[in-house]
């Protein structure tokens, strides 16, 4: 099968954008960080040994030190800039390099959406986890983007007669849920927040996406750059269909949020059907005031 993303050239993108940096391009990673700190807030228990995914950043790993909750914090990078000097392991993109059930939490903020094999990752991170450990994971889903794709098709479909892929394919919310069942996590959820962020024009929210180092890495893209004049006219799109009335457009972000828990006798389960001690039926037809 052959793959959709091409993770060198957006490790390449990710790696440009560190060079030559934008101040408050981060704005995704530091709302994915401060939205991890309320979750594992509410996780009324101590990890021995964490490892933190592919973050691109420290705001994961800073997250788990703050809270006190982390012995041991792991980082694992695809490229040794992004640990910017601190400690941590290097290994290929969509790897867990960890013996299993090493590991007693996993977290992963907004690198999976650019993963070829989703559901080969999280089987990966549920066998590194010892029994009753914990992942929590957030990536952009569907959604994002919709304006800036819908404006760009529709431009290149007026203009050329025909569109190619300017946006990544997002995994929907419902698909997240059903990903954590297939790989064998208990107790799965999976919950979206979408973020509108507002912008002049399509120009500046493309500078912001060149900041993040999150412009179009699909294996299957144009090799054709973009004209001035399709840009242009997705512009005038943009401004038609999505602005407010002072005339800024609105880009939206879906963050999708994922936690699982590997299997553990200790859970709690749900009855098998037919168990239940008194049924619905009698329950309902009950009287009032008995």
């Amino acid at each position: 099968m052959q793959p959709i993303m091409d993770t060198s050239l957006w490790l390449a993108h990710k790696r440009r954008a560190l060079i030559h940096p934008v101040n408050g391009a981060d704005f995704l990673m530091h709302r994915a960080a401060e939205d991890l700190a309320d979750r594992l807030g509410a996780v009324e228990r101590r990890f021995a040994k964490a490892a933190v995914l592919f973050c691109q950043t420290s705001a994961a790993a800073d997250v788990l030190a703050r809270s006190g909750k982390v012995a041991d914090i792991a980082r694992v990078e695809a490229d040794a800039a992004f640990l910017n000097g601190a400690a941590g392991l290097i290994a290929p993109l969509e790897t867990v390099p960890f013996e299993p059930q090493g590991l007693d939490l996993v977290v992963s903020l907004l690198s999976l959406q650019t993963m070829n094999d989703i559901p080969g990752m999280l089987i990966q991170i549920r066998r590194a986890l010892r029994p009753d450990g914990l992942f929590l994971g957030a990536f952009a889903g569907a959604g994002t983007l919709a304006e800036l794709r819908e404006s760009l098709l529709a431009a290149e479909t007026e203009l050329y007669g025909g569109a190619s892929p300017r946006v990544i394919p997002f995994t929907d919310v419902r698909d997240a849920g059903a990903l954590l069942q297939r790989a064998g996590f208990a107790l799965p959820v999976a919950d979206v927040e979408t973020v509108t962020v507002r912008y002049a024009d399509l120009f500046a929210l493309m500078a912001d996406l060149r900041a993040m180092g999150e412009t179009i890495a699909l294996t299957d893209r144009s090799r054709r750059p973009g004209s001035r004049r399709l840009f242009a006219r997705a512009s005038e799109i943009y401004a038609e269909r999505f602005s407010d009335s002072d005339g800024r457009i609105r880009a939206s972000f879906s963050i999708v949020w994922m936690s699982g828990w590997a299997p553990d006798a200790s859970q709690q389960k749900p009855l098998k059907p037919g168990s239940a001690k008194v049924s619905l039926k009698t329950i309902l037809e009950k009287p009032e005031g008995h």
